[in-house]
């Protein structure tokens, strides 16, 4: 599911002295299919674009259509739960909002709130836990006695039973050691290649992004700083510095030895292929 920002704004307060603008005049796309990056400094609006995104708020000023569906001011969607339905949030720290004492109740709460039916929510829950790479020994675990990955991994799968298209992950490994991190990579790619899931993350980590994403939208305060391919935004170092917004480390390098030495490397987003790159122009 491709989605369209055409020229929208929100502002919080919007009727009061306290109004603020936290989207302003944005417009952009984040495409079908690929990885997408959210990045910017704290208050550059970043959740509130995914806000926007998920009908959450409705902007004030422009829309943002999804296929066939349009978000815009003051005009209510035609079947909003089917909307929702093709999308699915996961915040920070979601592993705080679990209540249930297994992962298969808390699996199949929202389902059963739906008026799933119990076949069909069954099959649901196996098929989450594969997109995430747990076992069906899991299901009659207590949720709160499992590990940090394994929490975030319940977590995802309690989004991921609805079969939504796009995914939207508010920093994703915000609280996991590395050895988590780098599962949930590898598990956040498997829904792109396996699953052909689009996917939203917002993070301020952006050595992440440059070896997950495929794109990146750049934010600061509330305006579209850049867009495009990852390469190309963290080529643009100023532009990012200026808005405060970090450079990832081997972008970082990889700017440098061009603009110093006039050697281009190449683009890489893995340190192991720049360390070779680098050996073969030595």
């Amino acid at each position: 599911m491709e989605i369209i920002f055409n020229e929208v704004s929100y502002t919080y307060n919007i009727k009061t002295s306290l109004a603020q603008k936290a989207i302003d005049t944005v417009s952009c796309k984040i495409p079908r299919g690929n990885i997408t990056g959210i990045i910017g400094p704290t208050g550059s609006g970043k959740t509130t674009l995914i806000e926007l995104i998920t009908a959450l708020l409705n902007p004030h000023e422009g829309y943002i259509k999804l296929n066939k569906f349009k978000i815009e001011n003051n005009k209510q969607i035609s079947n909003i739960n089917n909307l929702r339905s093709k999308l699915g949030l996961m915040f920070q720290f979601p592993e705080e909002q679990f209540f249930q004492p297994t992962v298969k109740k808390e699996l199949e709460f929202g389902m059963k709130y739906f008026n799933y039916k119990l076949p069909e929510i069954d099959k649901r829950i196996n098929q989450a836990l594969k997109m995430v790479g747990l076992d069906e020994s899991y299901l009659e675990r207590n949720p709160f006695e499992l590990s940090h990955g394994e929490k975030r991994k319940v977590a995802l799968a309690s989004i991921l039973v609805f079969n939504p298209k796009v995914v939207i992950l508010d920093e994703p490994t915000v609280g996991l050691d590395n050895r988590n991190k780098k599962r949930l990579v590898k598990l956040i790619r498997r829904l792109k290649l396996i699953y052909h899931k689009t996917i939203i993350i917002v993070s301020h980590d952006v050595d992440l992004l440059y070896v997950l994403a495929d794109y990146i939208v750049a934010l600061n305060k509330g305006k579209l700083v850049t867009s495009g391919s990852k390469y190309d935004v963290f080529s643009q170092e100023e532009l990012l510095t200026n808005n405060n917004i970090d450079i990832p480390k081997v972008a970082n390098f990889t700017n440098k030895v061009l603009k110093r030495q006039k050697i281009k490397l190449g683009n890489y987003c893995e340190i192991n292929d720049l360390i070779k790159a680098i050996y073969r122009h030595v």
